[in-house]
C-alpha cells in the first residue's frame, strides 16, 4: 500500500481512536461495579449504547476473551453470543498482549460479511487486576463521514502484467488495427473533443481501434465509440462546446503531443508496443499499457520528457 493512502488510513483511526477511548472506559468503569452479574452487566451495555451511536454491538468477554453476556444491539440482546470464543479474532491480539485500550484493523465480518472495526477496553480492578474486555464492534459503512478524500500522488507508478504475456512477448508482433491506419485522423478528433467539447478522460484501445470517453457533463457514465465514429468529424456534434477547465492539471495546448507521443509508442517496435492509453487532464495521469502488458501511471510531463528510446530500453544515460 503506497505511503500517502496508509497515511490517510492512519489519520482516520486515529480520530476513531480519541473518539472512542472515553466514552469505552466510562462504560469499563461501570461494568466493572457490576461485575460478573451477566443481568447487570447487559443492562449497562444497553445503556452504553445510547452513548455510541455508531456502534453495532457491544459485549462483555473475560480475561480468556470468552463471551460473559450477550451481544448488545439496537434491535435487543442478542444472547446466541453468549459464551462465544473471540480469543483467535485479530481484533483480541493487542488487548491480550496487554494493551488498556485498542482499536483493530478493518476486517470483513464474519455474518454481514461487511468492512468492520472494533474496540478493545481492558476491564481491571482497583489494584490492576484484569476482570476481562469490553468490545465493541463497528459496520465502516455506518461510521460518521469523517474522512478525508484520499488524494493519489502525482508520481511514477508501474506494474507489471499477466506473466504469460510477457514469456510469450516475443513470439508475438504487432498487427496493423483500423486504427492504425487511420490514426492521425483519430488523434486529431480526440484532440478537438478535449479541448473544445467536455471529454476530460480518453482511453484509446490501438489493437482493438475503440475509444472509451468521460465527459464534464455526464462524469458518471462513459461512452465507448468505435473506429467508424474515431474517424468522423460529425461526432463533434454529439457534445456541446464545453470551455477547457481552468482547474485542469493538463495544460490544453499539451494535449496534442500527449496523444502524438501515443502515436510514436505504438509504432515504436513491432514486437513492443503500447496497446493502449489514458490521458485524464485533471489528475494528469498519462496510463500506458503495453504489449508486454506492463502498465504505467505517470504525471503527463514526465511522460513528455520520456523518448521513445527510453520505452525500449535504448537511451544513453542521461538521454530522456
Amino acid at each position: 500500500m503506497a505511503n500517502d493512502l496508509q497515511a490517510s488510513i492512519a489519520r482516520q483511526r486515529s480520530i476513531l481512536k480519541n473518539w472512542l477511548s472515553s466514552p469505552l472506559s466510562h462504560l469499563a468503569e461501570r461494568c466493572r461495579a457490576v461485575w460478573p452479574d451477566r443481568q447487570a452487566l447487559e443492562q449497562r451495555l444497553m445503556e452504553g449504547l445510547n452513548e455510541l451511536p455508531y456502534c453495532k454491538y457491544l459485549y462483555i468477554l473475560d480475561g480468556h476473551a470468552h463471551q460473559l453476556t450477550a451481544n448488545a444491539s439496537r434491535g435487543g440482546l442478542l444472547p446466541e453470543h453468549f459464551g462465544r470464543d473471540r480469543s483467535d479474532r485479530p481484533y483480541m491480539a493487542e488487548a491480550l498482549a496487554g494493551s488498556a485500550f485498542s482499536l483493530s484493523e478493518a476486517y470483513i465480518s464474519r455474518n454481514a460479511r461487511r468492512p468492520s472495526l472494533t474496540a478493545v477496553q481492558r476491564i481491571v480492578t482497583p489494584s490492576g487486576e484484569l476482570h476481562g474486555y469490553l468490545g465493541a464492534d463497528f459496520d465502516l459503512r455506518e461510521l460518521p463521514a469523517t474522512q478525508a478524500l484520499y488524494e493519489q500522488p502525482q508520481q511514477w507508478v508501474q506494474l507489471k502484467g499477466d506473466p504469460a504475456i510477457r514469456a510469450g512477448l516475443f513470439h508475438q508482433a504487432r498487427v496493423a488495427s483500423p486504427m492504425d491506419e487511420r490514426i492521425d485522423e483519430v488523434l486529431d478528433l480526440l484532440t478537438e473533443l478535449i479541448t473544445v467539447h467536455g471529454v476530460f478522460h480518453a482511453k484509446l484501445h490501438f489493437s482493438s481501434s475503440r475509444a472509451t470517453l468521460w465527459l464534464l457533463d455526464d462524469p458518471y457514465r462513459f461512452r465507448i465509440h468505435n473506429i467508424a465514429e474515431l474517424t468522423d468529424p460529425d461526432l463533434c456534434l454529439a457534445f456541446p462546446h464545453r470551455e477547457y477547465p481552468g482547474d485542469a492539471v493538463v495544460p490544453a495546448e499539451k494535449v496534442r503531443a500527449i496523444l502524438q507521443t501515443f502515436r510514436d509508442l505504438r509504432f515504436m517496435d513491432e514486437t513492443i508496443y503500447l496497446r493502449s492509453g489514458t490521458l485524464n487532464i485533471f489528475n494528469g495521469i498519462v496510463g500506458l499499457t503495453f504489449s508486454c502488458d506492463g502498465s504505467h501511471y505517470m504525471p503527463w510531463n514526465e511522460f513528455l520528457d520520456k523518448r521513445v528510446e527510453f520505452w525500449l530500453g535504448t537511451s544513453t544515460p542521461g538521454a530522456g
